[in-house]
């Protein structure tokens, strides 16, 4: 049996007997044995193994520490009571906004350095009107140029951030979780419910958690690649002002969630589709090129951050991932995605 041992001084007992420390090859009788790798300050790894004779068996261990151990406890994807998958997305370091001189760029894209310390769950996908009305039965996303905009499938629309915390509250109930928002504002220190991503988390997973820093949801340049996402297309030319002249996504308005393909994180529809409600505060400031921690963007403007491009853009400036919109109130091309801290 050969064992490959990490640490390299990690002790191997067999049976109860020490034979050695770190990776090594072991002779032992066909029959089954209790082996146990230990080391301070490390979790113990035990296993039986049963050797064959004229056949070399391996057996590779890596012992982890305990915060190690409950860290990759945590499971990569989870679901919501209403069947919605979230994945796990790690901590990490980032500028947002975007530089002065970039094409299509807006005053209220100042660069902000930001560091995300704790793991966050967010939403594969829009939450959809089937998921909605689980919360909301009567809710209806309406029509635009004779297009049903309620399909089940499709995002939800026609839906205000304060309406949008209430499900994630709803949501929290179902599994037993503790409320994020009360009187509609984010409970802090932030709790373990389900809310509306920040626009730092909901950046970090747009533009820069798939390993590449990313202009748009494609990649650096226009225009958008065949089956991107669903934007101002062709079709939509009769209903909207400004259009992507040779780019047709098959929907004039809305299409289903996960219509297309999922950016590296297997997240769909950041860029296109319905723009999507954020924690923020419109006025929310984090301090010019100043680090910014976990920010949840508390402000005490009744106007809410609105990140990513939807059915009606076909501009550059709204087609970016730097690109900021605010509201309060719900609109045709207007949805959201939930999160939540994973620990």
């Amino acid at each position: 049996v050969v064992l490959e041992i990490s640490p390299a001084d990690a002790e191997i007992w067999v049976d109860g007997e020490r034979r050695g420390r770190g990776s090594t090859q072991l002779e032992l009788l066909a029959r089954p044995h209790k082996i146990e790798v230990r080391k301070s300050g490390y979790q113990s790894f035990r296993k039986t193994v049963t050797p064959t004779p004229g056949r070399r068996q391996s057996l590779s261990v890596r012992l982890l520490t305990p915060e190690q151990a409950r860290l990759a406890a945590i499971p990569k994807r989870i679901k919501t009571a209403t069947g919605q998958s979230l994945v796990l997305l790690e901590p990490g370091r980032f500028t947002m906004g975007s530089e002065r001189r970039e094409q299509g760029r807006r005053s209220n894209e100042t660069q902000r350095d930001v560091a995300l310390t704790r793991r966050f769950y967010l939403s594969t996908t829009e939450v959809s009107n089937a998921d909605y009305r689980q919360f909301r039965a009567s809710h209806s996303s309406g029509i635009v140029a004779r297009k049903t905009l309620d399909n089940d499938n499709y995002p939800v629309v026609r839906v205000g951030w304060r309406e949008a915390t209430e499900f994630c509250n709803w949501l929290s109930d179902q599994e037993g979780l503790p409320r994020a928002y009360a009187d509609g504002k984010l409970l802090t220190p932030v709790k373990l419910g389900y809310r509306l991503p920040t626009e730092a988390e909901w950046t970090w997973a747009a533009r820069f958690a798939g390993g590449e820093a990313l202009k748009y949801p494609w990649g650096q340049s226009m225009p958008p690649p065949a089956g991107t996402g669903n934007y101002a297309d062709v079709s939509a030319q009769q209903m909207l002002p400004e259009t992507l002249s040779e780019y047709n996504d098959g929907y004039i308005a809305a299409a289903p969630v996960a219509s297309f393909k999922p950016n590296r994180l297997g997240i769909f529809d950041l860029g296109g589709n319905v723009s999507e409600w954020m924690n923020d505060h419109d006025d929310a400031s984090f301090g010019l090129m100043q680090r910014a921690e976990n920010p949840v963007g508390e402000g005490s403007s009744q106007l809410h951050v609105i990140r990513g491009s939807s059915w009606r853009h076909g501009r550059i400036t709204e087609l970016r991932l730097a690109w900021r919109d605010r509201g309060v109130d719900g609109a045709d091309d207007v949805g959201f995605r939930v999160a939540r801290y994973a620990e």
